[in-house]
């Protein structure tokens, strides 16, 4: 089974750029099938990452919450089980 983990978390005005950068440098071991990490408008930034596991799986590892001064609130996080792909 595929599942997707999505962390999204908003910057402090401004600090949309080092929010990136710490997001892209968090390492994940294992390392997941497949990353992405996209930036969105108010300085929000998303990762999704792709595993070949079950979705209430433990063990997959997640990004952390970044420090405080860096967010305006505590990160977003979703799992979803893929139903299909084309």
């Amino acid at each position: 089974m595929t599942v997707a983990l999505m962390w999204e978390a908003r910057a402090v005005q401004g600090r949309g750029a080092d929010l990136l950068a710490w997001a892209r440098a968090q390492e994940l071991t294992p390392r997941p099938v497949r990353r992405e990490t996209l930036r969105a408008p108010q300085d929000r930034v998303l990762v999704i990452t792709w595993w070949d596991a079950d979705c209430d799986d433990p063990d997959l590892p997640e990004l952390p919450e970044p420090e405080s001064e860096l967010v305006t609130r505590a990160v977003h996080r979703w799992r979803f089980e893929s139903v299909e792909s084309r």
